[in-house]
């Protein structure tokens, strides 16, 4: 949602808490007789979420930890998959995220959450491209939890989670507060735009500059500084601070970094694109994470299906390819990537960071991961030009993504 992660927890927790403190790995809990809230740093958590949690925590004279349930389908659907942070108990998996009313203590009872899943249709499957076709659907929570143990779980947290889980709140007011509806079409008439067009749905912030051609529908939220060209459409995203948006590129259901930079006819759906990253113009991003500080060439395409309706793998927290539970999935690229123009990535596949890839007559399609010691630069002579930032993280001086 275009914010680190360790920001958006602070800024989750910010109400509920005076000071923190940051443990390293391993380390023993304080010894503290003070009410305290233990969380893991990999989990991704909302307002929602923390609120429903914490109200209930407080009512309890005893420890709690947070738990989902096996039958809360947006947990069973887009949580688990690929992950291993959750610890089953039964019909229910413990979360790593902890109420201590007297301080730490040895144990904790589970508070099961309800997600408060609503199923949303996002595309329909022609017959002829799947075995199984029809309308596919996410499982879109009003409340919202995950950890993030795979690049997947980034794009659950941004796309399914965060755009999809904000236009589903906002639906619910709409249908729960006939004020809050009166008051978006008094605004639109006022202003005289479309209703998905006024100022209660796009909010833009400071100097900026949008060509009057661009066509803009919210719930969309657009940071300092951003410029958008003539022909943009952006539907339902999250735009940083000093974005330049070049004319006709075509925006939907993605979370832009600050200072990103999108050429013309650039094309991004569900898509994450982290700080300071560049995507050249005529490339087309579907369902895809982009880590910060990073190249994609020209014409580039990340696919996001199989032809032959087989099932989409992913690597899990442990390196290994796992089902994804993903019908449809575009693929990763790290931090700090140098991608050539025309590439071709098929579905799920994965970049590493610090990755330079030329195009060639060798090389234009990427069907398999692609590890830094695939790197091209590595075979030229000015390779020092291109250092290493991110290392892995059994590896020294690596860096949390």
């Amino acid at each position: 949602m275009n914010k680190p992660l360790w920001l958006q927890q602070r800024d989750v927790l910010a109400s509920y808490t005076t000071r923190e403190l940051e443990l390293p790995p391993e380390a023993r809990l304080p010894q503290t007789r003070e009410a305290c809230i233990v969380y893991r740093d990999n989990l991704f958590f909302d307002e929602g979420f923390m609120q429903a949690f914490m109200q209930e925590a407080l009512r309890r004279p005893y420890p709690s930890r947070a738990a989902l349930s096996i039958h809360d389908p947006a947990f069973r659907e887009h949580c688990l998959p690929l992950s291993t942070s959750y610890t089953p108990a039964g019909d229910i998996y413990l979360v790593d995220l902890w109420y201590y009313p007297h301080g730490p203590e040895p144990s904790a009872e589970p508070l099961v959450v309800d997600l408060q899943a609503r199923e949303i249709g996002y595309y329909h499957v022609p017959t002829y491209m799947a075995s199984e076709s029809g309308d596919l659907v996410y499982q879109v929570p009003l409340r919202s939890l995950i950890a993030i143990d795979s690049w997947v779980h980034i794009f659950i947290a941004d796309t399914v989670f965060g755009l999809f889980g904000r236009g589903a709140r906002f639906e619910d007011r709409l249908n729960r507060d006939p004020f809050f509806k009166l008051g978006i079409l008094a605004a639109a008439l006022y202003e005289g735009k479309q209703v998905l067009e006024c100022s209660k749905l796009v909010r833009v912030g400071r100097n900026c500059s949008i060509d009057p051609t661009a066509v803009i529908h919210g719930p969309t939220t657009i940071g300092d500084n951003v410029t958008i060209g003539a022909g943009a459409v952006i539907e339902n995203c999250i735009i940083g601070d000093n974005v330049n948006v070049s004319q006709g590129c075509q925006l939907m259901l993605s979370v832009v970094g600050d200072g990103t930079f999108l050429p013309f006819r650039a094309s991004l759906f569900m898509t994450t694109i982290m700080d300071n990253s560049m995507v050249a113009q005529n490339t087309c991003l579907q369902m895809c994470v982009i880590g910060r500080n990073t190249f994609i060439g020209a014409g580039s395409t990340f696919t996001d299906y199989n032809l032959i309706p087989s099932p989409i793998r992913a690597r899990d927290a442990f390196g290994q390819l796992q089902p994804s539970n993903r019908p449809v999935l575009g693929g990763c690229v790290g931090h700090n990537c140098r991608i050539g123009a025309g590439m071709i990535v098929y579905p799920a596949r994965m970049i590493e960071s610090d990755v330079i890839l030329f195009a060639s007559k060798e090389r234009r399609v990427i069907d398999r991961d692609i590890r830094y010691e695939d790197s091209d630069h590595h075979r030229l002579k000015d390779a020092h030009l291109h250092p290493r930032l991110y290392p892995r993280p059994d590896e020294a001086g690596s860096e949390s993504w």
